[in-house]
């Protein structure tokens, strides 16, 4: 077989959704690139994916179905067949549902780099006919989705296309250049008509040519900052109080919490100059078309979702409405929807939720029933979620029954009771909406998949019908469900292009480029108004709950790179793990570039290498989001150090809530 071109859609949690080019030859994926098809690909993509061939043919790539033949954590396993592992599974948890009732089985899985096909379909339908315990998704977007769906029924947003129409842009709480690379283009092309660029994030990515504004704030305290900006107006006589009369309610809690930041409160709280402070305030208040693009690392607090509420309801105070390239962006999902009930049936799966930002405490608690089955997919709690020393107690029990289906050797496979192997992106269909641009697209396989493995609608049918499940989903091949998910799609209203999709290319929704906020686009809730204090900002809305640690003076944050977006491609990437210093927080602790040291707090340690960067802010340090626990020297991740309190918003969890104190173990 020659050398082949085929058309695929990137499923990487990132709000670009590219349309890819991926070479094959004799079988074997030789390089993937981005299609020119869709003008905001454009031919190039990240890294990330680029490299994605890695996964594909790592050693640790699972290539069939094993049980474990040793202790917990200890890598040791033997093959078994599909059909084994099916039937030890189905009996095991028949098993634990008669003696415990189905809620001891939990479902821990996340979505992000998964298409509609592989995650809340078919996977959902099983655990539902068990009777097991639902999984409240918090580790990401949970606040800012419950805000957004409160304040305006999670209305679309600024598409990046018209961000060169704007004058002004705030990029608050996000990195384009680590995830959402396609939008910075657009950035480029706004500085280049004369657009002023705020960034407001502790760690500075960009460069003095490419924004005019870096504004340093301390993690968790975005919102005295955006409070401190609203007071400025309100004092002005600024607030567009017509706008207001006419499209949005509950104005008074957010201004009376506002009227209490002044400046210089500001200013000592977010460690950010009361000048920057005002300089922002008032080139957002000049500049028109102004849009801010609110991302989701600002959420990870417990002042998370009330900042976000109050950063929404800028562009309604200030009547930045009604204009191309005005308002705001965060998530775009709303703008296509699927069906469910009409794909695979109406449920009333109403058992107990679970919320995995808490699963150390669950699996270690005494929950009644307890947890004695874990079905872990998409996604790897040993080193995502909070207290990981805890999480990993909690996977060491010898009681619990874990099944992890996954494409390569995790941290938590290594706990797992049987390890499933599951098939990438590359092997299989699926469907993937956007969050950030206006499009779906279809997954389809390039390449047979490797060894073994299978995809999750497959295997999720094999386990239903293992204990008896008849439902008509459960009999579905590949296209058909593909076929199925597609005509269950509105696409603003107009159904899914099942040619393109079932093709491997992309539906481009055609209002992209002229969409309007107030104009072409109108908030979403039932009343079609703008409520600016939703109920989902809890008894307190707008209170700013300060943080602090004095033995523990250092925030820790783990974002995002170009490396990782999570904890997928760890297999490789980060080979050791270091940690980010300002130089003066390094100076006073006498570190030096290379030292080893150890990051630390009451929950644990990371001992990894120092890498000094003046780009992070001074009581900011920083670790790679995802790393895998081979990457640091005593084998944990920024997860150790991250507490299990929850956001009053959606109960989130609230990573950068970690307060550390980082000390040198040796020299470099």
């Amino acid at each position: 077989m020659g050398l082949e071109t085929l058309n695929t859609t990137c499923i990487m949690d990132c709000p670009d959704t590219c349309a890819l080019e991926v070479s094959v030859e004799d079988g074997k994926v030789k390089a993937i690139t981005g299609s020119r098809d869709y003008a905001v690909t454009n031919g190039f993509i990240c890294d990330k994916v680029r490299q994605y061939g890695q996964r594909l043919y790592h050693p640790d790539r699972l290539l069939h179905p094993m049980r474990r033949a040793g202790a917990k954590g200890s890598d040791e396993y033997v093959r078994i067949s599909w059909d084994e592992a099916i039937d030890e599974i189905a009996k095991r948890f028949e098993g634990i549902s008669r003696e415990w009732g189905g809620e001891a089985i939990l479902p821990y899985h996340y979505g992000g780099s998964n298409g509609l096909l592989s995650e809340g379909g078919l996977d959902a339908l099983y655990f539902a006919r068990l009777g097991a315990s639902r999984l409240d998704k918090t580790i990401c977007a949970a606040p800012t989705t419950a805000v957004a769906l409160g304040m305006y029924g999670k209305m679309t947003g600024v598409p990046f296309e018209t961000y060169p129409d704007a004058r002004t842009i705030v990029i608050w709480g996000a990195n384009p250049k680590a995830s959402n690379i396609h939008l910075v283009p657009f950035l480029r092309e706004a500085k280049r008509n004369g657009a002023f660029i705020a960034v407001v994030d502790p760690w500075n990515r960009f460069s003095d040519n490419e924004i005019d504004l870096h504004v340093p704030v301390l993690p968790g305290a975005d919102l005295p900052l955006a409070l401190a900006m609203i007071r400025l107006w309100h004092e002005a006589g600024a607030l567009d109080h017509t706008f207001l009369a006419e499209h949005a309610d509950g104005t008074e809690p957010l201004l009376e919490q506002a009227d209490r930041w002044t400046l210089d409160a500001a200013a000592a709280e977010t460690g950010v100059p009361a000048e920057v402070i005002e300089t922002l305030a008032r080139v957002y208040a000049d500049g028109s078309p102004a849009v801010i693009r609110c991302g989701w690392g600002l959420e990870r607090n417990r002042n998370g979702g009330q900042a976000v509420a109050a950063i929404l309801a800028m562009p309604a105070l200030m009547g930045k409405f009604g204009v191309l390239g005005g308002g705001y962006t965060m998530s775009n999902s709303g703008a296509i929807k699927l069906d469910t009930d009409s794909v695979y049936g109406t449920d009333d799966w109403q058992t107990r939720s679970i919320n995995m930002t808490q699963l150390g405490e669950v699996l270690n608690g005494d929950l009644d029933p307890p947890v004695k089955g874990l079905f872990v997919y998409n996604c790897n709690p040993a080193v995502t979620v909070p207290d990981q020393n805890a999480v990993l107690r909690g996977l060491a029990r010898e009681d619990l029954f874990t099944v992890v289906f996954e494409q390569v050797m995790t941290d938590t496979a290594c706990y797992a009771d049987i390890v499933l192997p599951a098939t990438t992106f590359l092997e299989q269909h699926d469907l993937r909406v956007g969050y950030g641009n206006y499009v779906a697209g279809g997954i389809r396989p390039v390449i047979e998949p490797m060894g073994e493995a299978k995809p999750n609608d497959e295997v999720f049918s094999l386990l239903a019908r293992a204990i008896g499940c008849d439902d008509a989903p459960f009999t579905w091949d590949a296209e058909t469900h593909l076929a199925k998910v597609i005509s269950g799609l509105s696409m603003e209203g107009r159904p899914a292009n099942e040619e393109a999709l079932s093709s491997g290319r992309l539906d481009v929704l055609g209002f992209s480029d002229g969409a309007i906020q107030f104009g072409t686009i109108m908030p979403r809730t039932s009343d079609g108004k703008i409520h600016i204090t939703p109920s989902e900002l809890g008894p307190r809305p707008y209170h700013y709950e300060p943080g602090g640690d004095a033995q523990h003076p250092l925030t820790l944050i783990s974002p995002a790179n170009n490396k990782m977006v999570s904890s997928t491609l760890g297999e490789f990437n980060y080979p050791t793990l270091a940690v980010s210093v300002n130089p003066a927080d390094a100076e006073r602790r006498d570190i030096a570039e290379g030292n080893t040291v150890r990051v630390f707090n009451e929950l644990g340690e990371v001992v990894c290498l120092a890498q000094i960067d003046e780009r992070v802010r001074k009581g900011v340090v920083s670790m790679p989001k995802g790393a895998w626990r081979k990457s640091s020297i005593n084998g944990k991740t920024s997860t150790a150090l991250c507490p299990t309190h929850l956001n009053v918003v959606a109960g989130a969890a609230c990573f950068n809530d970690a307060r550390v104190e980082i000390a040198v173990v040796s020299a470099g």
